[in-house]
């Protein structure tokens, strides 16, 4: 258990940064028309519905660890370019998840969500 305010701020924050993401994928998945826009679709689903499930869990096990967290949800926005944002979230990810999470419990969880980013991004990328 981490016992610094700064570091349980950037675990809230880190959280809201998910659950943004989360959305962010949502609106993606409403504009996206065209060739290949009901796999894309379907591929989106799947991830939203992976890391919805991966969030909650994280969200869960950080309250055990730090007690009540501050989870604000920043403003979200559709991104311009979906591949380049999604790819953004998983180095973000990985650059933060050891620094803000230690223990192993929560490392696998973490290990879920970038494998379901991972996929989302494999699925988009044979799409073009």
């Amino acid at each position: 258990m981490t016992n610094t305010k700064q570091n349980k701020n950037e675990v809230a924050s880190f959280l809201g940064e998910l659950i943004s993401f989360r959305i962010s994928l949502k609106l993606i998945h409403w504009s996206i028309t065209g060739k290949g826009s009901y796999e894309a679709h379907i591929s989106l689903d799947q991830a939203i519905d992976s890391l919805s499930e991966i969030t909650d869990r994280l969200v869960e096990t950080s309250f055990a660890q730090e007690g009540t967290l501050n989870i604000v949800i920043p403003e979200t926005a559709r991104p311009k370019d979906h591949i380049k944002h999604i790819e953004g979230v998983y180095k973000h990810i990985e650059d933060k998840r050891k620094q803000l999470f230690p223990e192993s419990f929560s490392q696998s969880i973490i290990d879920e969500a970038q494998e379901a980013i991972q996929q989302l991004l494999f699925r988009l990328k044979r799409l073009e």
